[in-house]
């Protein structure tokens, strides 16, 4: 009877919400007919924004019951009263939700009244024969038809009791489910409203991506500025006072020339390091797969790894989800203590999803600077999402899934 008693509070609340539609939509009608005397233009605004606010309280009472969310409306800004008018005016889904607050609040009343009609008679099935035992037997009892002998009142409560029971359990829930649908259907956003939403998720991608993409450069020019060119300075001068010392003493000329050499080595070490860091020459050898168990054999946590035989994607694609694989193995390593871990990267539907999974202390957020936040902007800036698990105490789940279409 769960099912039952969900759908009997989302029918028996939608009776008070739909008093509410029935004086927002008179309270939007007598505006819209004193706008015609001009009076009422300055009611309209107010009038509208009531029936938006109900239109919401809706949607979000028939997501709570079908477990599901549907996609807010974006939020509407203007610069003037008159400019926000005209837009709600424009939008097709302020005539589908002033329409299902008018259905709503011609039926929503008679829909909580016969709910709360099928629970009295379910109850009273059940206590209208202790009631016919303990009045007097000529006192009158009605319960739906008069009761006049025990076989009554041992025979037609109880079917009715159970009828209504058998109504609650299936009818009513069936008919919550109806209404609930047919609300999210009226509510469902605009393609208009879907766009704008939209070109605002986009805007902001492509902010985070030029971002990242700056910082990116910023690193590189750092690297090559502090490490790279600083070591080839070095030698520089080293060779050239080798080259000074070179007949007045030749030992310290050769001492110069070794030291020289292993700067050489080094830089050549942090030039490889730069370029890894711009696009690892491993994904272009081995492909995502490979590049992916070797991350895991240089990880010092034991990991199990699957990857499902893939075959090349874009190389923006493969070195995001290798930089994602990177980072969160990082984190892994210096801030979870964990003992183990799973890692599984796959291609299905057209997504390549990546699962990384720890067995450590949990707490893991994308504003403590774990390096989490990188992932987010990297994934953004390819359309893809990421959804972070990590309670304390553990365990700490990051799965992303990356469009194979971007």
């Amino acid at each position: 009877m769960r099912g039952a008693w969900f759908a009997t509070t989302y029918l028996v609340t939608g009776g008070a919400t739909a008093v509410a539609s029935a004086v927002a939509i008179g309270t939007f009608v007598g505006a819209l007919g004193l706008s015609l005397l001009v009076v009422g233009i300055a009611l309209l605004p107010p009038a509208v924004r009531l029936l938006g606010s109900l239109a919401r309280l809706e949607r979000r009472r028939a997501d709570r019951l079908l477990g599901v969310a549907a996609p807010a409306e974006p939020q509407v800004r203007c610069a003037s009263r008159a400019a926000w008018l005209r837009v709600a005016a424009g939008d097709p889904t302020t005539y589908r939700s002033a329409f299902w607050l008018t259905v709503h609040a011609i039926a929503g009343v008679p829909l909580a009244a016969g709910v709360l009609l099928l629970w009295l008679i379910a109850l009273g099935g059940l206590i209208v024969p202790l009631m016919w035992w303990a009045v007097p037997v000529e006192a009158p009892l009605t319960f739906v038809v008069p009761i006049r002998s025990w076989a009554q009142a041992l025979l037609v409560p109880p079917l009715l009791g159970l009828a209504g029971l058998a109504l609650l359990r299936w009818a009513v829930p069936a008919c919550a489910v109806a209404y609930a649908h047919a609300a999210r259907a009226s509510f469902a956003p605009s393609s208009r409203s879907r766009l704008e939403r939209r070109v605002t998720e986009l805007t902001a991608t492509r902010a985070g991506a030029l971002d990242a993409h700056a910082a990116e450069l910023r690193r590189i020019e750092r690297d090559l500025h502090d490490g790279t060119q600083a070591r080839l300075v070095a030698i520089a001068i080293q060779l050239g006072v080798a080259q000074g010392q070179r007949a007045a003493d030749p030992v310290l000329a050769d001492q110069l020339i070794e030291r020289a050499r292993t700067s050489v080595e080094a830089a050549l070490a942090e030039l490889r390091a730069v370029v890894r860091g711009i696009y690892p020459p491993i994904l272009a050898d081995r492909g995502l797969p490979g590049a992916v168990h070797a991350l895991a054999a240089d990880c010092p946590v034991p990991l199990t790894v699957r990857v499902t035989p893939l075959q090349r994607l874009p190389a923006a694609l493969e070195s995001a989800a290798y930089f994602v694989v990177a980072e969160a193995l990082a984190n892994i390593t210096r801030h979870s203590r964990a003992t183990g871990g799973d890692l599984r990267v796959e291609h299905r539907a057209g997504q390549l999803v990546v699962n990384v999974t720890d067995d450590g202390v949990g707490g893991a957020q994308s504003s403590a600077g774990t390096g989490l936040t990188g992932i987010r902007h990297r994934v953004a800036a390819l359309d893809g999402r990421v959804e972070l698990s990590s309670p304390i105490g553990g365990p700490t789940v990051l799965r992303v899934e990356l469009p194979c279409a971007s």
